[in-house]
């Protein structure tokens, strides 16, 4: 990526908007702390020291008895890191993903993360911005805007912050209003015509009150090209288009008492995500040490059975995935349009011998996300546009920290409330393909290949027909026949034919699925209250010698209640019929395990319109002490021990 010149934009602007120099705006009156660094050089910034205040208090990373990175707004900058996702380059330990949307963002350190795609768990890597926290990782994929410094703290954290985080949390701090007038600002241009334009503009309003204004806009061309049957480009995918807006107050009336009010508004509307296929074979074996490549794959002979076109190749796997170019259902478009607001308050006191902070703050979350989710021509699966999960979050910390025994004792002790409101509606539906795939994939069978002729697979691309004809009615006729000869010997033919029977009629039921299928309209509610006290405390025992001992109590309940409203009465008809009794029949072997397969294909996700009726709803609720005690030895030689 191609970067202009920061310093050069930077001074341009900045001559526009102010008469005084840039440097001025490194005096942040709201974080007198020096910035935090984790390089040499910028150890050398700050006097051989790197100040961080993870341990809410400001000390050296040297001396803190726990495992954290530090990262300063100078290393955000040279790496062009400008969101959470981005901080992978900069802490080893770090990885931020998404599977299927940005909503679904999972941040792990050391490897250990809450992941899946469920909105109800809370992520085990806690993200505080500001000292607020952010109660799913997605919220944080946005743009920072600017940035004091990023603190990445491993392991259990549940003694010095609020919200418990059992794997590890990311502290974000942002710059905070000076009382020195100043303005900066940066433009950046990169490849796929990548546009960021962000400003800032700070100063004083009055002697005891001081303002800020932070805004971020960015935009880019899709990286994927979307193409149709003949290769030919129609749009692209996996673009960016999204702008913050932060606005800050700070109050100071005097040197004891200071007020931090920060808004802000984020909002993305962009496409988001397709992906390409990038494997080749299909992996066979019985054992993790067992497995072979098979030269065929039974899931792309059948979607190319299908009718469906990949680019620049017959099949997915005879594509090159870093030509960029992806094939999905016309119409069934990758949409993400999230609106992310809120307001905090943080108040910090000196009271003498001890400070009180407390900081106070509401967010709503709302993310739309919805696309093809087969990521090709199949029509198969999608979300339709009526899909979206909403978070509103109320918390409350509170905290209070001093020193005894001659500043032998450095002790916190708080306390932290939270209220949540989650709804999720969703439209996960199945396509028009899907009731003849599900169905031609039972009758490959389960063997490596596929027990399909290429005249057999080349019936799953006709619709069903009641009049006898080449579709996938013969298909389904010919299982039957192959079904009623492998079981006739063994218990005879009434019950044979009765069998055979009862799985054809299964698999046709599954092959005329009607479109549409699926989710109309679902709805999932979720209330979360938790409430904590915490204390940490450092003991020190001598010069040299440290001891940390810190508890927690945390008590949180929940309650879930949905309304259903499914269309799937297939999946009904299927469970209604016989199919259940000959799943459960060991003895049948292969037909056994033929009905389950239809009633797991049919009933995708419990989908079905005999869940409408029921009154969904339960509950929860649970307390558990936690604790840490550390043992930490002082800078020797000028090394940590």
């Amino acid at each position: 990526m191609k970067r202009l010149s920061t310093t050069l934009a930077s001074a341009s602007i900045a001559a526009i908007l102010c008469a005084q120099a840039i440097p001025a705006l490194a005096q942040d009156a709201a974080s007198p702390a020096p910035q935090a660094a984790d390089s040499a050089d910028a150890e050398a910034e700050t006097g051989g020291d790197i100040i961080i205040t993870a341990t809410r208090r400001a000390s050296p990373l040297s001396s803190v008895p726990i495992a954290v990175s530090a990262v300063t707004s100078q290393s955000l900058q040279n790496s062009g890191a400008n969101d959470i996702r981005q901080l992978n380059q900069l802490a080893p330990s770090l990885l931020v993903s998404s599977t299927g949307s940005e909503a679904n963002g999972t941040a792990r350190i050391r490897g250990i993360g809450t992941v899946g795609d469920n909105p109800g768990l809370e992520s085990s890597v806690a993200v505080f911005i500001d000292g607020v926290y952010r109660s799913r990782t997605g919220a944080g994929l946005t743009g920072l805007g600017e940035v004091e410094r990023v603190e990445v703290l491993r392991g259990p954290q549940g003694t010095l912050f609020g919200r418990n985080a059992s794997a590890g949390l990311l502290n974000v701090v942002t710059k905070g209003p000076s009382f020195n007038f100043g303005a900066n600002g940066e433009v950046t241009y990169g490849n796929y015509d990548y546009w960021r334009v962000a400003g800032r503009v700070t100063g004083p309003l009055t002697d005891t009150i001081a303002a800020s204004l932070d805004g971020v806009w960015s935009q880019r061309d899709g990286f994927l090209k979307v193409v149709d049957p003949a290769g030919q480009t129609i749009g692209d995918t996996n673009d960016r288009k999204r702008y913050l807006l932060r606005g800050q107050l700070l109050f100071e009336p005097s040197s004891d008492l200071s007020i931090r009010i920060i808004g802000d508004y984020t909002n993305r509307d962009e496409s988001c995500c397709g992906a390409v296929y990038i494997d080749t074979f299909e992996e066979v074996g019985t054992a993790p040490t067992n497995y072979t490549r098979n030269p065929t794959n039974r899931i792309v002979n059948l979607l190319s059975a299908l009718g469906t076109t990949f680019p620049n190749g017959a099949t997915p796997y005879a594509q090159d995935p870093y030509n960029r170019k992806v094939s999905i259902t016309p119409g069934r478009d990758y949409v993400s349009d999230l609106d992310d607001w809120g307001v905090s308050g943080e108040i910090n006191y000196d009271l003498g011998g001890a400070k009180i902070t407390s900081i106070t703050a509401y967010r709503d979350y709302k993310s739309a996300d919805y696309g093809d989710y087969d990521y090709s021509t199949a029509d198969l699966l999608y979300r339709d546009p009526g899909t979206f999960r909403q978070f509103k979050t109320f918390t409350q910390e509170l905290r209070l920290q001093g020193s005894a025994f001659g500043e032998a004792l450095d002790w916190l002790i708080g306390g932290y409330y939270a209220h949540e409101k989650l709804t999720l509606r969703d439209n996960i539906r199945f396509g028009a393909d899907y009731g003849r795939f599900a169905a031609c994939r039972l009758m490959a069978g389960a063997s490596n290949t596929s027990n399909l002729s290429a005249a057999q697979l080349g019936l799953c691309a006709v619709p069903y027909s009641p009049t006898p004809g080449l579709h996938i009615g013969a298909l389904i006729d010919g299982t039957r026949q192959n079904l009623y000869n492998a079981l006739e010997p063994a218990v005879g033919a009434g019950q044979a034919t009765a069998i055979s029977t009862g799985l054809a009629q299964g698999l046709t039921a599954l092959a005329t699925l009607p479109s549409g299928t699926g989710d109309t309209d679902s709805r999932y509610y979720q209330k979360s209250e938790n409430w904590a006290l915490f204390t940490h405390n450092i003991i020190h025992l001598s010069s040299k010698l440290d001891l940390t001992l810190g508890l927690r109590y945390t008590h949180e309940s929940k309650d879930f209640s949905a309304d259903l409203n499914n269309n799937n009465a297939t999946c009904a008809a299927l469970q209604a019929s016989s199919l259940p009794t000959l799943a459960s029949t060991a003895q049948l072997g292969a037909a056994a395990q033929l009905a389950g397969g239809i009633l797991t294909l049919g009933c995708l996700g419990n989908a079905s319109t005999g869940l409408n009726s029921l009154d969904l709803h339960d509950s929860f609720g649970d307390g558990e002490f936690s604790g840490t005690a550390v043992g930490s030895v002082a800078k020797i030689g000028g090394s940590q021990r």
